[in-house]
């Protein structure tokens, strides 16, 4: 028995100096993407898509349950199947080993969505989740079009970047029709 005891806490010890506690932490996306020869350009829009695409998801959700509006409820659906779609298609295209997470929403987005309710919640939503994420999901799918190096994930952001573009207007749409600046 004291035997086994000597064993484990040398087994313990040894594993504690194998991994320091002061190493930083890191998503799962982010260790499996450097894990590969993947340029930067490629890395930073893995994971600014998979974000923008499961902060789309997580906020359509909330939309679903805290929105009174059918036409919000209606643009939420329509997010939230298409962002699902444009997230499976991002993942076929990442090369083997990276991993393209499909939960790693924005935090600060869900917090500030999730205390509100009616007219309030549909305002914010159609302003940071509608408008300003699409507006910053376009950017970074013409970027990655443009300068991507890796054929496959450039190939992915030309093939879906006429999608965003669309979200982009109806959210537009949506905001001027609802009388959000």
């Amino acid at each position: 028995m004291a035997r086994n005891a000597k064993l484990c806490a040398a087994l313990a010890s040894t594993l504690i100096a194998a991994f320091p506690l002061s190493a930083p932490a890191q998503t799962e996306a982010a260790s499996a993407t450097m894990a590969n020869d993947l340029p930067p350009v490629d890395k930073a829009f893995v994971q600014a898509a998979s974000a923008a695409g499961s902060t789309e998801i997580d906020a359509a959700k909330l939309a679903a349950r805290q929105s009174q509006d059918k036409d919000v409820k209606s643009f939420a659906h329509h997010m939230m199947v298409d962002h699902t779609k444009l997230a499976m298609q991002l993942k076929m295209a990442a090369p083997h080993g990276v991993t393209v997470p499909m939960s790693n929403s924005d935090p600060s987005v869900l917090e500030s969505l999730k205390p509100l309710h009616g007219k309030e919640f549909d305002t914010a939503y159609i302003q940071k989740v509608g408008v300003q994420g699409h507006q910053e999901a376009v950017a970074l799918f013409q970027k990655e079009a443009q300068e991507g190096q890796n054929p496959k994930l450039r190939q992915a952001a030309q093939k879906a970047l006429p999608t965003i573009q669309e979200h982009l207007k109806m959210a537009q749409d949506l905001a001027s029709k609802k009388g959000v600046q």
